[in-house]
């Protein structure tokens, strides 16, 4: 199974419609990875490299990879598909749609407006999936320690995590290093 690839972006697939994907090349070989919408905005220029957590999905007549920026959308993306009726194109949108503690504080607060927009989910299908979640999204991110090599770093640097996040989460860049550069930027004006 494939669960991480790090190469250059060769394509880029259709910013709307589906499906969303890149081509992903790495040691010679182009792997077509499906993005959510969200994270397809994110991506860097074409021939930039990236690092993708992956969901190898693999069915008697199909073999599709979805791809991460972070272990969190990943480890969500597996919950989510585990669920009666979702599957994995509506799970890869639903699994970015913003930070996991935001995620899960909504579902906690049973809000079923968090899945507006994504197509083939109602406010029915919404309220069970919230149903389905409540139990399992309390441990999820809990099993280890934090995959965002930014945030360690400012960590390290002496801030609190809460601190690093909030500066982060102002940053655009998805280089660590440079988001570490344009986190401290924000952190030294406070």
């Amino acid at each position: 199974m494939i669960s991480y690839l790090n190469g250059k972006i060769i394509l880029k697939g259709p910013k709307t419609g589906v499906p969303k994907f890149i081509i992903l090349e790495v040691n010679n070989i182009g792997y077509k990875v499906f993005l959510s919408q969200q994270n397809l905005f994110k991506l860097p220029e074409i021939g930039q490299n990236i690092k993708l957590f992956c969901f190898h999905n693999v069915k008697e007549d199909t073999s599709e990879l979805y791809g991460f920026f972070t272990y969190d959308e990943l480890e969500f993306f597996e919950t989510l598909i585990d669920i009666r009726g979702v599957g994995p194109k509506a799970a890869l949108e639903i699994s970015a749609l913003g930070p996991l503690e935001k995620i899960k504080d909504k579902i906690l607060k049973q809000d079923e407006n968090i899945f507006a927009g994504i197509p083939g989910i109602g406010s029915k299908k919404a309220m069970a999936i919230i149903l389905e979640l409540t139990g399992k999204i309390k441990t999820l991110g809990q099993k280890r320690g934090s995959s965002d090599e930014a945030e360690e770093a400012l960590i390290k640097l002496g801030f609190t995590k809460q601190q690093a996040k909030d500066a982060l989460g102002r940053v655009s860049s998805k280089d660590p290093e440079e988001r570490v550069k344009q986190a401290l930027k924000f952190l030294g004006k406070n």
